[in-house]
């Protein structure tokens, strides 16, 4: 496997064959000061006039511009976004395709803009009637209550059985997301993922595939039906279940999916921080002793870029995970995994690493003015520097409304 850096200016990829290991000349205050007036400049422009393409984005960029250019482009980001849900919050629903997403919030603390928490807790119901889930979700609502945040309950799009992990709430999340960034001041840092019952079954499912967004996770009393641990190795998870919650063997399988996370963490001690809680004597209803979940995960925060990443794809197939992006979800399959290590300055992929596959970069993970080796399982696959640019922050950017994780190098493999 070859590797190729973008060639920014023309938006084209040229082989690296032969990549240079020399430091390139000292540049300027006078070339910085440029690449950021070139960076404004092209924000000055209509929204629609912007292009990934455009020159003033292809600019090498030193550590400091880089962190400059980062927060003047999540700025412009900001804004735009928050011009285009203003409406959506204001109606509490989000929409894509035929799919809506509506919401109940409610708001705790006093938490600064930018610092604030989002809680995302996910009713039950599922494959009953509106009335029945609607009742659910009004039940949702009232039923935690953090330290800080913004709590929000969503109603689910369908009525279906697997109302959480259909294939439409991914991208619905991501959406609520980054509206909640916007306009709510929410800290990327600090999005948890909860559920009851049939929000259990999602939470099961989509913690590990979704991740790379959240600080933490717990799941409260659901199934986890086909759903890995795998993903779960940077994300703080905890199960809570009733000890006489025995229907589809809830119980026992929330004890077995315990022990599985005991012996990931014994495998892999940096990772798969985990709590349980199986109440001896409760049903399904847990009385509210669950509520302790809140306080345990509000003391995590997100670590956007670990130094170890285990990405398994679930049946609804994802792009991007972490730092790591492939070129084409639809050609990934369930199963399809890549576990990435960082060791200094080498990044070592093993799995199954599709051709294209891209490493989103950035200061927190390797030193970019020093060079960095790739080996893809087991063969070299690229030594040498990888180039800042502004092109390489908005992309991330564009993806998510995620600053914290806004990659501000891009390697592409071939």
């Amino acid at each position: 496997m070859r590797a190729t850096i973008l060639c920014l200016a023309l938006g084209l990829v040229a082989p690296l064959t032969a990549p240079s290991l020399a430091a390139p000349a000292p540049r300027s205050q006078g070339h910085a000061d440029a690449s950021l007036a070139a960076i404004e400049t092209w924000l000055a422009r209509p929204a629609t006039q912007r292009r990934l393409d455009d020159p003033a984005l292809a600019r090498r960029l030193s550590k400091a511009d880089a962190s400059r250019a980062l927060t003047l482009l999540a700025a412009a980001r900001t804004r735009d976004i928050a011009a285009a849900e203003a409406d959506a919050m204001a109606a509490k629903q989000v929409t894509i395709g035929d799919k809506a997403l509506k919401w109940d919030s409610k708001t705790f603390g006093d938490a600064a803009p930018g610092h604030r928490s989002l809680w995302i807790s996910m009713h039950g119901g599922g494959n009953a009637a509106p009335a029945v889930n609607d009742q659910q979700w009004r039940n949702q609502i009232r039923l935690y209550t953090p330290a800080e945040g913004i709590y929000l309950a969503p109603r689910a799009p369908t009525d279906s059985w697997n109302l959480w992990h259909e294939g439409h709430i991914d991208p619905l999340f991501q959406r609520l997301i980054d509206a909640q960034v916007a306009l709510n001041g929410v800290d990327p840092n600090k999005v948890y993922l909860m559920g009851y019952s049939a929000g259990g079954d999602g939470v099961w499912q989509l913690a590990p595939r979704l991740a790379d967004r959240f600080a933490a996770a717990a799941m409260m009393a659901g199934h986890p039906n086909d759903a890995s641990l795998l993903g779960l190795r940077n994300l703080p998870f905890a199960i809570f279940m009733g000890g006489a919650d025995a229907a589809y063997d809830r119980n026992r399988i929330a004890a077995d999916k315990n022990a599985e996370l005991d012996r990931l963490h014994a495998a892999d001690p940096g990772g798969y921080v985990h709590m349980a809680r199986i109440y001896p004597g409760l049903p399904h209803w847990m009385s509210g002793k669950d509520a302790e979940a809140l306080p345990w995960m509000a003391s995590f925060t997100r670590n956007p870029w670990p130094r170890r990443i285990v990405w398994r794809q679930d049946d609804v197939t994802h792009p991007r995970f972490y730092w790591l992006e492939i070129p084409d979800p639809s050609a990934a399959r369930q199963g399809d995994m890549i576990t990435a290590d960082v060791a200094g300055q080498t990044i070592t992929l093993s799995g199954t690493v599709p051709a294209g596959t891209t490493l989103r970069l950035s200061d927190r993970l390797v030193e970019l003015d020093r060079p960095v080796r790739v080996i893809v399982n087991g063969k070299p696959a690229y030594a040498g520097k990888v180039p800042r640019t502004a092109r390489a922050i908005q992309q991330s950017l564009i993806e998510r409304l995620d600053p914290e994780s806004a990659a501000t190098a891009l390697l592409t493999l071939d």
